[in-house]
């Protein structure tokens, strides 16, 4: 079993199961083919029938009821279903790059893997499953604008839609916990503490390139910002966790 063409196979599942089984299968030990060019077919990403609205659509999510709650849940296990299939693109589809690459997104998948696997066993205790609520689809849309540039990929996934998760984090766990959830606001101390490290693998092959084709960080990633229409970031900003995830003092003070 090769790797990439394993993350692709892995990728075109459905099913959250059926992923986890593929990405069981591989370790830092799994051979890899950095070179050879692959092609996806058109059934990529494979996710479950779910309702894909604008973000602006979604329901509402009070914590102060059992819907809320599950609402709330549903949109953090729907943003890691994404994460999974994204560090999957990436692991496939850009070739040439060292090895280190390849297996840092294999880990990425890994643990976004076991992130899914938490929400979704939290929301069933809740009475409900994913794909009972409506999502967005803002991740991988921002995936297909930059599946032609990794570098693109690195700065706008990990560095700018993934950092948001990181800006978020309190906020969320302070929600969940208030209105009693304590399962969901520990799974969200999980999650941010991987999420660091994600983002950081982000920062560090993003600086990486920078480097390889000569290019200056920040004024790279304003220009592919713009490029690429992404999101503009708004505070609160969790500057102990960006720091921990390797942005470097200059930048966050640019946020």
């Amino acid at each position: 079993m090769e790797l990439r063409s394993a993350a692709l196979a892995a990728l075109g599942q459905e099913t959250w199961q059926a992923k986890a089984a593929w990405l069981a299968q591989l370790n830092s030990q799994t051979e890899l083919n950095t070179q050879h060019a692959l092609f996806a077919s058109s059934g990529i990403p494979g996710r479950p029938a779910i309702t894909l609205v604008p973000p602006a659509q979604l329901g509402l999510r009070s914590v102060h009821t059992l819907k809320g709650r599950a609402l709330l849940i549903h949109a953090l296990a729907h943003i890691e279903f994404n994460a999974i299939n994204l560090a999957l693109d990436v692991l496939w589809r850009f070739a040439k790059m060292p090895s280190k690459f390849y297996y840092d997104w294999l880990s990425v998948a890994q643990e976004e893997c076991e992130h899914f696997r938490l929400l979704n066993q939290h929301l069933q205790t809740l009475g409900y499953q994913y794909g009972d609520f409506s999502g967005h689809d803002g991740l991988w849309e921002m995936a297909e604008r930059t599946q032609d540039d990794v570098l693109a990929r690195l700065a706008l996934v990990p560095r700018t839609l993934e950092a948001r998760g990181l800006d978020a984090s309190p906020a969320v766990k302070h929600k969940l916990a208030s209105g009693g959830d304590r399962v969901g606001a520990a799974i969200i101390d999980i999650i941010l503490r991987d999420e660091i490290g994600h983002v950081a693998i982000g920062n560090y092959w993003f600086r990486w390139l920078c480097v390889e084709r000569k290019l200056d960080p920040i004024a790279t990633y304003a220009e592919l910002a713009q490029t690429y229409r992404a999101p503009k970031l708004k505070g609160p900003f969790n500057i102990e966790a960006r720091l921990a995830a390797g942005f470097e003092p200059t930048e966050i003070a640019l946020l």
